[in-house]
């Protein structure tokens, strides 16, 4: 398996973005840059990337392309789609986002999340973004979310069956998928679930932690790893017997020295699993 941040951490070129995840012990990156800025960056980035051997793991999109006004659903449709091919351009491991929210906040949880219609929606969706963009080096995907679509690795293969393409793959994070107590008790099943019914498709994976609070009713809190109950390296054990090359990549921190405190937390729970270049 091969560490990542989901930050670019603080740099002034692409020489030093580089050569600082290499220094932390990472061998896989989240593409800092997007895809509407000038091609000589995104070189930049792709080349130093290339010269230090640092796979790049996804490009991110993080719009919601199922927004209920159409002028912003269109604008965030278009950036889905040339994510995906900067993707592919950068012979990335995937381009990711959520399947998208049917309320006020972009991510969040509604009723409307999970009728037909959204079903409908979402497969339609994915199906014009992955023909619209005809790639072939890289896979677009959809993170699991707690209250959106998909939040199972059967809800993931119900989405496979009715997307029906080639170039959609999975996004796993175990920890969004944490949302019940018996998948929260049972964490290592669960990811057993994972890595049992959607296997090859994983094409990169979160890392970060959960943690049961005591208050009524049932209290799910994400935190940073090592503050939580999720069985880190099974979790990673698991996943590198799927790939040897499999990205794991730290998120959802705060600053830059939040990052560098929990990566060498990880490093000391994953020693001898992740690969150093």
């Amino acid at each position: 398996m091969r560490l990542g941040t989901s930050s670019p951490l603080r740099h002034s070129s692409a020489e030093e973005w580089a050569k600082n995840h290499c220094a932390l012990g990472c061998s896989a990156v989240v593409f800092p840059i997007q895809s509407n800025e000038p091609i000589d960056r995104i070189n930049e980035y792709k080349n130093a990337a290339e010269k230090y051997g640092l796979m790049i793991a996804e490009v991110g999109i993080w719009r919601n392309a199922l927004a209920a006004d159409e002028q912003e659903r269109r604008k965030n449709l278009d950036y889905c789609i040339e994510q995906l091919r900067l993707a592919d351009y950068l012979g990335a491991r995937c381009a990711v986002n959520v399947a998208g929210a049917f309320g006020e906040r972009w991510d969040g949880g509604y009723k409307a999340n999970f009728t037909d219609e959204a079903w409908k929606k979402t497969v339609s969706m994915v199906q014009y973004i992955i023909d619209t963009a005809n790639v072939r080096n890289t896979y677009f995907t959809l993170e699991p979310m707690p209250w959106m679509i998909p939040t199972s690795p059967k809800e993931y293969l119900r989405l496979f069956e009715m997307v029906d393409r080639d170039r959609f793959a999975v996004h796993l994070d175990a920890v969004n998928m944490i949302n019940s107590a018996d998948r929260y008790f049972g964490m290592e099943e669960f990811i057993d679930e994972c890595a049992e019914l959607l296997g090859g498709r994983i094409r990169s994976c979160h890392v970060k932690d959960v943690h049961l609070k005591q208050e009524y009713t049932l209290q799910l809190e994400e935190c940073a790893p090592g503050l939580g109950e999720l069985p880190l390296r099974y979790y990673a054990e698991t996943m590198n017997k799927l790939d040897s090359d499999m990205p794991m990549i730290l998120e959802h921190l705060n600053t830059d020295e939040e990052y560098l405190k929990y990566l060498a937390y990880l490093k000391g729970q994953l020693n001898g699993l992740y690969k150093v270049l």
